[in-house]
């Protein structure tokens, strides 16, 4: 089955953060406080998902307010922080939304995500992934993580399913 046959099954997209949200970088201030950054296209990417109906969630390994008040602006109430196992998560979304495997997009860039990432219908990756997350991806973006990588994703997940234009028009005009 391709990538686009599997996207069109996907109600739940699950994201990682760092390497994916993020470009995996801590920036450190003068204090010594870890920042993050985030790419704006990636928030509204995750803006269009919601108004299309596209269920959302964050899994993360690391627990940092930065990404607590990003992932809480973007109005993602399934955020999972600090959690080095994410298959547990993983199965507790799939009972409580009532989802399929096959239901389920996972977009990863690291070892911590593979668990999940075998599980889903549609694994993800982003550019910049371990070569073993290429391994068992269905599809790839043309750009790293924290540059876009989710909006490309949540792109082709809409035009997989035929909302993409639908959605542009709406801001075209």
């Amino acid at each position: 089955m391709s990538a686009r046959q599997r996207a069109e099954k996907i109600k739940l997209l699950i994201l990682d953060v760092d390497g994916v949200l993020t470009d995996g970088g801590l920036y450190y201030d003068k204090d010594g406080n870890v920042t993050k950054r985030f790419n704006v296209q990636d928030g509204l990417g995750i803006k269009f998902a919601q108004q299309a109906g596209l269920d959302l969630a964050v899994i993360t390994g690391l627990n940092h307010g930065a990404v607590e008040k990003r992932v809480t602006e973007l109005g993602i109430t399934e955020y999972y922080p600090g959690q080095k196992e994410k298959l547990p998560f993983y199965e507790k979304l799939l009972k409580d939304k009532g989802l399929t495997d096959e239901e389920v997009a996972y977009m990863g860039d690291d070892w911590i995500d593979a668990p999940v990432m075998v599980r889903v219908g549609l694994p993800m990756a982003v550019k910049n992934a371990q070569p073993e997350i290429f391994g068992i991806s269905k599809w790839i973006s043309s750009r790293e993580g924290g540059h876009g990588a989710v909006r490309e994703a949540i792109s082709f997940i809409l035009d997989s399913q035929g909302k993409l234009n639908d959605i542009w028009q709406e801001w075209a005009g």
